[in-house]
């Protein structure tokens, strides 16, 4: 990640260093409050050893991380060489995630590797997220169990990725 900081700034993307202070409730592994001030209701991606590990949002002007495993840590992938879509929920008293609203049409298997789409805005696309492990099939979408690759943990330290807003001029009609 490091190496492609530089890229990212040129692709109004940012990756800014922090660390964890503590849980937020000492029963739950899953949220951790970081040491940077937020001030916007953006949600960014948090990124630990080159993997997506969860999502950051604003709790009372400071970031509030919800590691993977978090029911309310949501973000888009693309599962497999079909690339097709889904949306990471975290699975209850797990280590695994859930990726539901897979369309049923688009083929998926097991150990299919799991990347961000980027579609969000959350994570760049191609961030790697982990394997997927069983596939539940329903009748109009399916649902799929993946190990991550983040051992979010064990982490004192993460990257969050920013995509910035990009200041368009609407097209003037002659």
């Amino acid at each position: 990640i490091i190496e492609k900081q530089s890229n990212l700034k040129n692709e109004n993307m940012s990756l800014k260093l922090t660390r964890v202070l503590s849980y937020v409730k000492f029963d739950d592994y899953t949220k951790v409050w970081l040491d940077l001030e937020k001030e916007d209701k953006k949600i960014e991606g948090l990124i630990s050893n080159n993997y997506a590990a969860g999502i950051v949002i604003n709790q009372s002007n400071q970031s509030l991380a919800l590691l993977n495993g978090n029911e309310k840590s949501n973000y888009s992938v693309f599962i497999g060489k079909n690339k097709a879509p889904g949306i990471v929920h975290g699975k209850n008293n797990s280590n695994l995630l859930l990726i539901k609203y897979i369309p049923i049409w688009i083929n998926i298997k097991k150990d299919d590797e799991v990347i961000t789409s980027g579609m969000d805005d959350i994570f760049f696309k191609g961030l790697k997220v982990g394997k997927v492990v069983s596939i539940k099939k329903m009748a109009d979408m399916q649902e799929a169990t993946v190990i991550p690759y983040a051992n979010v943990l064990k982490e004192k330290y993460f990257y969050i990725y920013s995509k910035k807003k990009v200041e368009t001029t609407p097209n003037k009609k002659p």
